[in-house]
């Protein structure tokens, strides 16, 4: 069992930046993809970062790409998000969450692939 914890999240005006943390226990976590995903109110969680076991590749959906960066430590067992040119759009709970098939080539943005979720943190862009 894995388990994730995020932190980093706050209320910053828009144009603004944060770095969201996630810390996960255990020895497996350098094997396993990692994903960011976020859920604004009334809305489906959706997609917003993934990368690699080794942190060679990663993968951003349009509407980030180009102002969120997902980066890792493997030894430090975290992954980042960081956040930049924020809009009032990107306010949501931000969850990171890890896909446990070992080594996995794939960088999957379904939801439904990723076995281990954090509790999620709040992130608020004011305007």
């Amino acid at each position: 069992q894995v388990q994730l914890v995020e932190s980093g999240g706050g209320l910053v005006q828009a144009g603004g930046s944060l770095r969201l943390s996630c810390a996960a226990s255990g020895r497996t976590f350098s094997s396993y993809v990692m994903g960011w995903f976020r859920q604004a109110p009334g809305k489906e969680r959706e997609f917003v970062a993934a990368i690699s076991w080794s942190g060679g590749r990663t993968y951003y959906p349009d509407s980030v790409n180009g102002r969120f960066t997902i980066s890792r430590d493997n030894a430090k067992n975290t992954v980042y998000l960081q956040m930049d040119s924020l809009k009032p759009d990107d306010t949501a709970v931000y969850y990171c969450a890890a896909d446990r098939r070992a080594f996995r080539r794939v960088i999957t943005i379904v939801e439904s692939e990723y076995d281990y979720w954090g509790q999620g943190t709040q992130v608020t862009v004011s305007s």
